[in-house]
C-alpha cells in the first residue's frame, strides 16, 4: 500500500510545524568491536574453536538495517497525529530523532516550534528529593526558567493530584504517583510541539481521562501539534484526527483514523463467504471441548459472495455441524469485536433448539442494523442449557467470520459517522412526537 498523499488543499493554508523528507535511519548489526579486555579474550577463544569465526564475525557486523527508509511527512498546527506500528516498525526511531535524541543518517528534519518530548517521563527525577524539588529540576532540565516553574508550580502540583505528598522523597512514589508528577511537569511547559510515546499507559484511569481531555483541549484550540504512539485503539481513537502506520520503516498510510487502525490491525482482508472451520480457529479447544459431543463444521453465507452488509439488512448464515449424539437446548451465541479490538456487542438467541445424531445445517438470522461502518470479527460460541439453565459451551470458533459495514448514510454522503465519539452502535433515530411554543417563547425581556 502506499503512502497517502496528505498535502492537499484543505491543509495548504495551514501553519506548517514538522516537515521531514526523506529520513533514514541506518544501523550496523552484529558486534562492532571488542571494546574490553573480556570482549578481546571471548573473541581470541571462539576464533581458536572456529576457523571460521573471523569470517562470520566480518559478515555479521556488515550487515545494515534500516530502522527508517525513506520516511516524508508534514504535520501542521493544531493537528493529533497518531503513530502506530508494530514492534521495530520505526516508531521510536522518528520520535527520538524529532526530539533531537539521535540524528538521522540521511534526509531532512525542520522543526517550527519548541518541543517538549514525553518519550521517558520522570526522566531527571532524583529519588532522595521531594517532589517539589524535582518540579524545579524536571522543569529546569525541559527547558523551564525558576520563574517559570514559580508561576505555574501551583497548577502543576494540583494537576498531578499529589499535593499530600508533594513535600515527600519520590523514592516513596509509586510508579503512578511517579508518572503524575512527571507528566504535570511535561505538560505545563510552554511548547507548539508534544511528543509523547505511551506514557498515558501507566497511571489511573480517571488520570488517563483528565490527561487525555487535557490534550484534546489543547488541539482543539490550536495551541498545540501532538504526536502520540500507543498501542492503546481507543486512546489514539479518542485523541487523534489523523494516523500514520509505519512498517519497516515506511510510512505505508497516512489519513483517516479508523482506517489507519485497519491496516494496523492486519484486517485488511475479509473472510471468505464460506469457511471450513479447523482447529486455527479454536485456540481454546482444549479446555472447552474434552467431551467432543459437537462440531461446527463450516459456515456459509446465503445468497452473498462476500461479507460485505448495508446496516439495513440481517447476515444469513448457514451453519453446517456435526453432533455425536441427540443434544436438546443448544443455542448460538455470537460476539462482536470491533476492528479496534474492543468488543462492541453479543447477540443471543431468540430460543434453543434440538440437533439430532449426526450431520444438521442450521440457518441463522444475524441482526446488523445497529452497527455502523467499519469492519468487525464475530466470534461463534455453540452451548447447551442444562436443566437449571446453566450454559455449558459445546464448541467455539475465534474469529467465527469478519465482515464489513457500508450505511446507507456512507453511501448517501450524508454526516460520517464518528468512532471515535459515537462508538460503534446507532440506536434508532430518535422521534419527536409534538412541539409547541409558547406565545412569548424567545421573547422574554426580562421585564
Amino acid at each position: 500500500m502506499s503512502t497517502m498523499d496528505t498535502g492537499n488543499n484543505e491543509n495548504t493554508s495551514k501553519e506548517v510545524m514538522i516537515r521531514v523528507k526523506g529520513l533514514k535511519k541506518r544501523y550496523r548489526l552484529g558486534r562492532i568491536g571488542a571494546n574490553t579486555l573480556q570482549g578481546s579474550i571471548r573473541e581470541w577463544r571462539e576464533k581458536k574453536k572456529d576457523p571460521k569465526f573471523a569470517d562470520n564475525l566480518k559478515a555479521k557486523r556488515n550487515r545494515i538495517f534500516y530502522a527508517l527508509n525513506g520516511v516524508d511527512l508534514t504535520v501542521y498546527k493544531g493537528e493529533t497525529l497518531g503513530i502506530l506500528g508494530k514492534n521495530g516498525a520505526g516508531k521510536s526511531t522518528l520520535l527520538k530523532i524529532l526530539c533531537r535524541i539521535t540524528a538521522p543518517t540521511e534526509g531532512t528534519v525542520d522543526l517550527y516550534g519548541h518541543i517538549t518530548s514525553m518519550l521517558e517521563v520522570g526522566t531527571g527525577f532524583h529519588g532522595e528529593m521531594t517532589g517539589r524539588e524535582n518540579i524545579y529540576l524536571n522543569g529546569a532540565i525541559l527547558g523551564m526558567t525558576k520563574a517559570e516553574i514559580d508561576a505555574k508550580i501551583d497548577d502543576i502540583i494540583a494537576f498531578s493530584e499529589l499535593e499530600e505528598f508533594i513535600d515527600t522523597p519520590i523514592k516513596r512514589y509509586s510508579s503512578g504517583m511517579f508518572v503524575k508528577l512527571g507528566f504535570a511537569v511535561a505538560f505545563h511547559l510552554d511548547s507548539e510541539i508534544v511528543i509523547m510515546d505511551e506514557v498515558l499507559a501507566v497511571g489511573d484511569m480517571d488520570f488517563q481521562k483528565k490527561c487525555i481531555n487535557s490534550l484534546l483541549e489543547t488541539a482543539n484550540n490550536d495551541v498545540r501539534t501532538i504526536l502520540y504512539v500507543s498501542h492503546n485503539m481507543n486512546t489514539i481513537r479518542q485523541l487523534c484526527k489523523r494516523c500514520i502506520v509505519l512498517d519497516k520503516g515506511k510510512v505505508i498510510y497516512d489519513g483517516d483514523v479508523n482506517q489507519a487502525i485497519s491496516i494496523y490491525l492486519g484486517a485488511k482482508e475479509l473472510m471468505p463467504a464460506e469457511i471450513v472451520y479447523g482447529p486455527e480457529h479454536r485456540p481454546d479447544d482444549y479446555i472447552i471441548r474434552a467431551n467432543k459431543r459437537f462440531t461446527l463444521k463450516k459456515l456459509n453465507l446465503v445468497n452473498r459472495n462476500d461479507p460485505v452488509f448495508s446496516d439495513q439488512e440481517d447476515a444469513v448464515l448457514d451453519l453446517t455441524c456435526k453432533a455425536e449424539r441427540d443434544l436438546k437446548k443448544v443455542g448460538f451465541r455470537f460476539e462482536l469485536w470491533y476492528q479496534d479490538g474492543s468488543k462492541i456487542a453479543t447477540s443471543l438467541p431468540g430460543y434453543t433448539i434440538d440437533f439430532p445424531e449426526g450431520t444438521s445445517t442450521a440457518r441463522i438470522h444475524l441482526p446488523l442494523t445497529h452497527l455502523t461502518s467499519g469492519r468487525y470479527t464475530a466470534d461463534i460460541v455453540v452451548f447447551q442449557l442444562d436443566p437449571a439453565g446453566n450454559e455449558r459451551k459445546l464448541d467455539a470458533v475465534y474469529p467465527g467470520f469478519t465482515f464489513q459495514i457500508e450505511t446507507v448514510q456512507d453511501r448517501e454522503n450524508y454526516v460520517k459517522w464518528d468512532h471515535r465519539h459515537w462508538g460503534s452502535v446507532r440506536l434508532d433515530d430518535n422521534t419527536l412526537e409534538s412541539f409547541s411554543a409558547s406565545p412569548d417563547s424567545g421573547n422574554n425581556t426580562g421585564e
